[in-house]
């Protein structure tokens, strides 16, 4: 399982939300993706504002989605229920 991070450069919470993202991604894959660069991605996910963060399997499929800033506990424990529960 991994995080797929939704974000752009110009956008002012996603400046604050990037550092608990890099401290989320020492334990747990996150691929970070520019919504402007791959917009492809943001479309097949539906991604309406940013920034927003999904769960997802190796396939593909979703399983949390999170839209806006959020804490890395909360993050960390998301990430905990999917993958070992």
């Amino acid at each position: 399982m991994k995080y797929l991070y939704f974000s752009a450069p110009w956008c002012g919470p996603c400046k604050m939300f990037g550092p608990v993202m890099e401290r989320v991604s020492t334990n747990i894959l996150v691929q970070k993706i520019d919504v402007d660069k791959q917009s492809d991605l943001a479309m097949k996910y539906s991604v309406r504002s940013i920034p927003t963060v999904i769960l997802v399997d190796d396939s593909g499929k979703e399983y949390a989605r999170q839209t806006g800033v959020q804490t890395e506990q909360m993050l960390v424990e998301q990430y905990n229920n999917f993958a070992n529960g």
